[in-house]
């Protein structure tokens, strides 16, 4: 039976969808299969922005199709039909699922009380628990950021309650909690306890104990809320005239209409704000231009030139010389309507705007008790593990370690963009290398925030000194002079190191913009090894559909002997013990058992007996064959009575070119997020990257850094 749960509102523009991407995100690390469904949606012509939203972040697998209802015009039409025809759609999804996200109307056709009551009787009708969403301000257009609108006081909220959950119980909804969103920051604790006196009043629940519904309250943010400006540039049915089409996702926190002279307009400039300037004032357009690169003057959003007016040819041919990043978007509106499109340009939680999608997601896990929400819904941990459960167990085990960690390539842009996920979901502390005013202007360029963390230079006058002494000292056996060893550590990947090794960090991620040589030599040099073991190698956590396996060595050894096979299967059983998987260690080899014979075949067999000698209490077995390890029927077959034929876990390869080929094959064939390489035996840890990371690449290899420092 799914377990699944309405999302609803008492009014329109409550960003609730905020709050459906939280739901969704806490269901993905309990249960394998979450789909997501929309009752009544605007129109089958148009496509859901938000539900397309959710279903890229689903995992159940079905199209955008199957997860709508009606339409208004259904509901208007005959609204019990459309009632019966929902129900019908809602069973179809549910029976693909093990819990589904339904999100209610939008309030953008029937209005409120009605459409309220509407929903009501949907989630009634689906046996379904309703998660109500109060409006902390009374709307979210973009001139309302600019002061017309004060944010609901606590009674406000408890009179809204009221009304909402009347509409509720007269309808038979059942009630699991009470979310008010875009509350007042500073009195959130007036709300809650404000919205619980509705509930109490209402019957819904007790003002506390087990019976008591739960009411929490998430705070108005700027950045959420704010449009991007490509949302602008769709508002004001424009054109990209110039600049990076990237940056159209960056937020507009204000509105400046240049309609005065250049040194007017220039003390009016806003901090990420977009300007509007006729397109036949250039010198007003070049002023503003040149302020936004001066860095003495508000970083902006954009610029809309209006009044569709073409631009001079000197003027095109300098903007286009100077190579902006800043987004240019011409139209043909005159200024007031321009200026009243963008006012009312609408925040869009959508696909696009991954930056919205972290912010919303950090809001939810900071305000929400989502053990408290999922005991409600009486939803148990499911036996398989998906990669999107296991990559959110990473995030939560490294927010709860609490470490610090360094990325030495400040001046990449995935870099930033990994940073700014990891520092707004409170994962880990950072510190970024490079120059701190590029690497912070690049952060504001690209939209991101990246303030919480330290941008320290290489060439810092306090810590280049003392790492080059340090340096100088480790290696004196190796006739590394202090001047040799104050151009050493200005290279970020040893600066990075020398952080770890001295306990400024507490590991250190790098590898996007370098090679795995020249991430790990200064490990090497300086970290070394942990006692006992004698090489650094590295394993892949490769998180299939419904498990994960730990692949080791793909990425350091080209050719391990015997010992060192050995030293691979004991520390990739760690690691594997590290990340909750219990090891059964395949040696993998071309035959199983006794029944190949060769050199290489015989390296295996020497090694599996070696680990075994060294650590009697682990599964190890090898030779054996990959099929062997892996099929349960194969694995009786030819390794009868082995505790790791058919059960492997940990899978340890003869050599590089098969562990690396092998990982590539499996990731690429069978879909499985390959997270990786993840170093081990050094004292503390370094991880790499491949060079064509992913931002979810990097936060997932920072989270395995963090908790790798934790049980160091």
């Amino acid at each position: 039976m799914a377990r699944s749960i309405y999302i609803t509102s008492a009014e329109g523009l409550t960003g609730k969808s905020t709050v459906a991407v939280g739901v969704l995100k806490m269901l993905l690390r309990t249960v394998q299969k979450v789909g997501v469904f929309r009752p009544v949606a605007r129109s089958t012509d148009e496509r859901d922005y938000v539900l397309e939203l959710l279903i890229g972040h689903a995992t159940a697998g079905l199209d955008y199709g199957q997860c709508l209802g009606v339409t208004y015009e259904d509901v208007h039409a005959d609204a019990d039909a459309a009632l019966a025809r929902i129900v019908q759609r809602f069973h179809t999804v549910e029976a693909e699922c093990d819990a589904v996200v339904i999100l209610g109307s939008d309030y953008t056709d029937v209005g409120s009380p009605t459409e309220l009551g509407f929903n009501a009787r949907v989630a009634a009708n689906l046996g379904v628990p309703v998660l109500l969403v109060l409006g902390g301000r009374v709307g979210q257009a973009f001139g309302e950021r600019l002061g017309q609108v004060e944010p609901r006081t606590p009674d406000d909220l408890r009179q809204l309650a009221e009304v909402a959950l009347t509409e509720l119980t007269e309808h038979h909804a059942s009630l699991i909690g009470v979310v008010a969103n875009r509350a007042d920051a500073d009195a959130l604790e007036g709300a809650i306890a404000a919205i619980r006196l509705a509930v109490v009043a209402s019957g819904a629940g007790h003002a506390e104990g087990d019976d008591a519904v739960p009411v929490w309250a998430i705070p108005e943010d700027d950045q959420l809320v704010a449009p991007t400006m490509r949302s602008i540039m769709a508002a004001v049915n424009g054109t990209l005239a110039s600049g990076d089409d990237e940056l159209l996702a960056r937020e507009a926190l204000g509105v400046v209409v240049a309609a005065m002279s250049m040194v007017n307009v220039l003390p009016r400039l806003i901090e990420g704000s977009v300007v509007v300037v006729a397109g036949d004032r250039t010198e007003v357009l070049l002023a503003v231009l040149m302020a936004n690169q001066s860095g003495t003057f508000p970083s902006l959003t954009g610029i809309v030139l209006n009044g569709g007016f073409e631009l001079p040819e000197p003027i095109e041919r300098l903007i286009d010389g100077i190579r902006l990043s800043l987004p240019i978007v011409r139209t043909s509106l005159g200024s007031y309507d321009t200026a009243v499109r963008i006012t009312h340009a609408r925040s869009r939680l959508a696909a696009d705007s991954p930056r919205k999608y972290d912010t919303a997601l950090a809001l939810f896990e900071r305000h929400v008790d989502r053990d408290a929400l999922l005991a409600r819904l009486n939803v148990s941990r499911a036996d398989v593990v998906t990669p999107l459960m296991f990559e959110y167990d990473l995030l939560e085990r490294a927010r709860s370690a609490k470490k610090h960690i360094v990325l030495p390539e400040g001046d990449d842009d995935r870099i930033l963009r990994a940073a700014a996920t990891l520092l707004s979901r409170g994962v880990v502390s950072l510190t970024i290398l490079g120059d701190p005013s590029e690497v912070r202007a690049r952060a504001v360029a690209l939209g991101i925030d990246i303030a919480a963390a330290d941008v320290v230079s290489p060439f810092d006058d306090v810590l280049r000194p003392r790492f080059a002494r340090e340096y100088a000292r480790l290696r004196a056996h190796k006739g590394i002079t202090l001047i040799q060893a104050s151009d050493t550590v200005t290279d970020p990947s040893y600066f990075g190191t020398m952080m770890v090794h001295l306990g400024l960090a507490d590991g250190m991620v790098s590898g996007a913009a370098h090679t795995t040589a020249q991430t790990i030599r200064p490990a090497f040099e300086i970290i070394k090894t942990r006692p006992g073991v004698t090489v650094v190698s590295s394993v892949f956590l490769m998180a299939l559909a419904d498990r994960v396996l730990v692949y080791g060595d793909c990425a350091v050894i080209p050719d391990p002997t015997v010992d060192q096979l050995v030293d691979i299967a004991i520390s990739s059983a760690e690691t594997a013990v590290l990340f909750g998987i219990e090891p059964r260690v395949a040696m993998l080899s071309y035959s199983t058992g006794d029944s190949g014979i060769g050199a290489d075949v015989d390296k295996v067999r020497a090694a599996t007996a070696l680990a075994r000698a060294r650590r009697p209490e682990l599964a190890v077995d090898g030779p054996i064959q990959y099929d062997a390890a892996v099929d349960a029927a194969v694995g009786a077959t030819k390794l009868p009575r082995s505790a790791v034929a058919g059960r492997a876990t940990v899978f340890v390869f003869p050599d590089l070119n098969a562990g690396n080929n092998t990982y590539k094959a499996v990731q690429r064939s069978a879909g499985a997020v390959a997270i990786g390489p993840v170093l081990q035996g050094l004292r503390k840890p370094i991880n790499d990257l491949s060079r064509g990371a992913r931002v979810e690449d990097i936060v997932n290899t920072v989270a395995i850094t963090a908790i790798q420092a934790n049980q160091a």
